[in-house]
């Protein structure tokens, strides 16, 4: 099975709120963002948005410029229902980050907490950060999350890969620098915890 195959059976067969990732609120991911200190027009991209209940939050915050980024297209119309009108406000990427090549310095912030900690090849995970740096301005803002080194080894039963604080901005560190990272707690709807660490860092 791909992975697109394997994304699609799952929001297909799964309730959005019924996976381990899902948040009523990305609270820790708005408050890096909004760290950043970006103008309500500044684009950002979500990378890897799935049905993520960030966008709207996003908007709610007036945040008018914002690229929704899916490997599933069934999330992403999941999303698209649930914004009803707003929908429209939004740009809506089918594609895998890893395959896809997405337009040269369009980006003011990339957020993804959902795509990198399963990048768990070199191929892909240089793939991922040419697109990431063909997209992103300069001065652009990265904010990211993966599993801590103490989290799980496995999401939807695929492999990923654990990162530290220090090991996840040295994948980044020849092009960024690195602002903050903090950590996270989270609680799945099954009442089990999930370690993850983020950084936010801020392309040279």
């Amino acid at each position: 099975m791909s992975n697109q195959e394997h994304w699609e059976k799952v929001y297909q067969t799964k309730s959005s709120d019924a996976v381990s990732w899902f948040q009523p609120h990305a609270d820790k991911s708005l408050s890096l963002i909004n760290s950043c200190k970006l103008s309500p027009s500044d684009s950002i991209i979500d990378v890897g948005a799935g049905a993520s209940i960030l966008v709207d939050d996003l908007l709610r915050l007036g945040y008018s410029n914002i690229s929704l980024l899916d490997i599933s297209k069934t999330a992403l119309d999941i999303t698209k229902n649930r914004l009803a009108e707003k929908a429209r406000l939004v740009s809506w990427l089918d594609a895998d980050i890893t395959q896809t090549l997405l337009p040269k310095n369009e980006y003011q912030l990339w957020h993804d907490r959902a795509v990198f900690h399963f990048l768990t090849d070199e191929p892909a995970r240089e793939a991922y950060k040419k697109n990431l740096l063909h997209a992103l301005k300069a001065k652009g803002f990265l904010v990211i999350a993966t599993f801590a080194d103490d989290g799980p080894e496995k999401c939807s039963n695929l492999n990923i890969v654990r990162y530290s604080s220090e090991s996840l901005f040295a994948e980044f560190s020849s092009d960024f620098d690195l602002l903050t990272t903090e950590k996270e707690t989270h609680q799945t709807p099954f009442n089990t915890t999930q370690h993850f660490v983020y950084a936010v860092m801020q392309r040279k």
